[in-house]
Parts: structure tokens; sequence; C-alpha cells
């Protein structure tokens, strides 16, 4: 088993090191234990560890799970992934996790996007290339998450009593959303508008969550199962659905 760190900074909190060809990144926290993560959709390995804990405790650790986090990977690679976009009249894309057929038209006049019953219709200019189509739907599924997160981010601030000040909706490698409990910030990936609605309500009772509990312990685990009793369900389909190539 091969072990050696490729990265520090000078202030040691952030590292990053090999253990067994798999990478791991550490982050030192003000936390009180150690916790292990790997994040769909690319099967990365994080370890956030308490500022205390030196290296060789933290190697120690990440090599005790060694098994648990290939195991880990593998069932988060063999996850289904979604053939390339073209972005080509009828071929298929999702929204809410309901499939909707392309219909191009082209047209000289300014790009514009629309939902209709069973068709997302796409006008762009003739020639129009494929950075240029994909960039219009990624937007159009922006502002679908964007007006869909605000009544949910409200429904679930009044149950748990927390406050968001803001979120923002981006293209995500290794996470489903992410938070700052410091800043009351929350971050979704884009990826979510594909998913069905339940997939992105999960997102954010979980985000939320991190602010009575930043770290994935049983404290953690205890709010969701009181909050979102069906969660580990709604976890587990999210993780099973088709994701992009992209990421």
């Amino acid at each position: 088993m091969k072990i050696h760190t490729i990265d520090t900074n000078a202030r040691d909190s952030e590292l990053r090191f090999y253990l067994d060809e798999i990478v791991v990144d550490v982050v030192r926290k003000n936390i009180k234990n150690v916790h292990l993560s790997v994040y769909p959709p690319a099967g990365n390995v994080r370890i956030s560890a308490p500022l205390r804990m030196n290296l060789d405790t933290i190697r120690g650790f990440a090599s005790s799970k060694l098994d648990w986090i290939k195991k880990q990977q593998q069932k988060i690679r063999s996850q289904t992934r979604e053939s390339p976009r073209s972005y080509l009249d009828r071929e298929s894309h999702y929204l809410w996790g309901k499939g909707y057929l392309l219909n191009l038209i082209e047209i000289d006049a300014p790009p514009q996007i629309e939902l209709r019953q069973d068709s997302i219709v796409l006008h762009v200019r003739p020639s129009t290339d494929i950075a240029t189509k994909r960039a219009l739907v990624d937007e159009f599924y922006r502002q679908q998450i964007e007006a869909a997160l605000p009544p949910l981010i409200v429904k679930w601030e009044k149950v748990m009593g927390v406050r968001v000040t803001s979120f923002t909706v981006r293209k995500m490698k290794t996470k489903w959303g992410s938070c700052t409990p410091a800043l009351q910030t929350i971050r979704f990936n884009l990826e979510l508008a594909k998913k069905p609605a339940e997939c992105l309500e999960y997102v954010v009772v979980h985000e939320l969550v991190h602010l009575l509990e930043p770290s994935h312990n049983r404290r953690f685990i205890a709010f969701m199962d009181s909050f979102m009793p069906k969660w580990r369900f709604v976890q587990a389909e999210l993780n099973r659905l088709p994701i992009s190539v992209e990421n």
C-alpha cells in the first residue's frame, strides 16, 4: 500500500496524499472528531480532521477505512451516465425527472428557450454551435432551479429555525450541494434540475441541517431522521439516477 503526501500549504491545514493510488483530500477544522466522505459523482475522497490531529494519525485512519472507501467508489462509479448530448432536434432531455424532447428551431433572431407540455423548445440562429446551445439549456436549468429553491428554503427555515443568507446554483463535480455555516450560504448543483423534485428538497434539507450541525456525525443523522424520515430513500434514488458525462 502506497501512501505519500503530494501537496500541502503553509499552514498545513489542507493537504492531499495518495492511499493505494486513491487521492485523499484532507481539511483540518475546528471540530472534535474525524470525518470521512466519498462524494458522487466522481468518488472523490475527503477527510475532515480536528486541528490537533497529526498527519500520521490521519493516514492511519484512512488506511483503516481503505476497503470501505473502495466499495463506496465502486458503487458511485457504477452509476449510469447520460449519453453525451448533441442538442439536436428531438433529442431527449430531462427536467424534474421527466423526459422532454428538444424542439430545435433555427431562426435569425435572438435565442430563447421555452417549456411546453412534452418538449423544450430552443430557438437559435442557424449554425449555432453545440457549446452555445449547451449554455442556453444550462441557463434554462439554472432559472428553473432558482425559481424552485426559494419556497423550499423558506419552508425548511421555519421548520428548523435557521436562516439562509444566500444561495447559488452552479456546476459541481463532486457534490450535489454544499454549505458554509459561518456565512449561512448554500450552493446547489445545476444537475439537480434534471432530477425528481424530491431530490432537490432532500439536498435543501441536507444543507440546511449543516447550519445546525456542520459535520456528518450522529447528531447530523439524528436531525435528518427527525426532519425527513425517508431521506435515505431519496438519497439512494438521487445517487442511482444517471449523471452527466460532463461531470
